[in-house]
């Protein structure tokens, strides 16, 4: 190889070398920007549920609010105690394929701190469930109606028994972020939805599992109660069927 091709190889390999270096830092000070964008949001807890003190007419409310959970049910709906680390958890219903079918949900009432507006919100809860207890839909916890009044929801879909999170404004328009893996695998697996601006995601176990772009505009805010493991005690409750704990509801500042 000549004294001139060598020099110009040397000149591509640098050259490639410093397009490199300068993509992988504008990706990463974009990582930065994002990461800081996500940790500036200040949260405040609304509402967390643990299910280790029972406190009549319901269970404690341990965010220091004042929504404490009452079970609704019908045929003979009910659910158990359950030992969870240091504390309990509660067992719903198993799977039920004819009817008539168990059926509870807890419900808090309707709180203004609970509707986020369009403003950041976070939410989650712990839930163990087992392959042979999905079914096509079970709701964890949700604020208001798809068909009415907006939205906001943590669930488990379909027979895989992916979760996923769901925003719907007051028109009814759905959004959802669905996430890539099942938790239906008899481990226990902490979800958590967050909405902030345009950004719907779906963290399992502290990792994001997937999302979707919504309208930064949209709004949550309606008269319906907080509903955890159903919708309510009527036919069409998306019951929940596994373990549940420690559920929670965090609302951010003005995103």
């Amino acid at each position: 190889m000549t004294d001139d091709r060598k020099r110009r190889r040397r000149r591509t390999t640098a050259a490639i070398l410093a397009a490199t270096t300068v993509a992988a830092t504008v990706a990463a000070s974009s990582q930065l920007h994002a990461d800081a964008t996500t940790t500036t949001t200040s949260f405040t807890e609304v509402v967390r549920y643990t299910f280790d003190e029972p406190a009549r007419p319901g269970f404690l409310d341990l965010a220091g609010g004042d929504q404490p959970l009452k079970p609704v049910s019908s045929k003979g709906g009910a659910f158990t105690a359950v030992s969870h680390g240091d504390g309990a958890a509660l067992m719903f219903p198993p799977p039920c394929r004819h009817e008539p079918c168990p059926r509870i949900a807890l419900r808090a009432r309707n709180a203004a701190d609970l509707n986020p507006g369009r403003r950041p919100i976070r939410f989650g809860a712990s839930v163990l469930l087992a392959a042979d207890q999905t079914t096509k839909g079970e709701n964890v916890v949700q604020k208001g109606y798809s068909a009415h009044g907006s939205q906001w929801k943590l669930q488990i879909d379909g027979k895989a028994g992916k979760p996923s999170c769901a925003m719907v404004d007051a028109k009814g328009h759905v959004h959802i972020a669905r996430s890539g893996i099942t938790v239906a695998d008899n481990t226990w697996h902490t979800l958590e939805c967050r909405r902030k601006g345009s950004s719907l995601t779906i963290r399992v176990d502290g990792r994001r599992r997937g999302g979707t772009t919504i309208p930064a505009g949209l709004t949550v805010s309606n008269g319906i109660p907080l509903s955890i493991g159903g919708k309510g005690a009527y036919r069409d409750n998306d019951q929940f069927q596994g373990v549940l704990d420690d559920v929670w509801v965090a609302i951010g500042g003005s995103s």
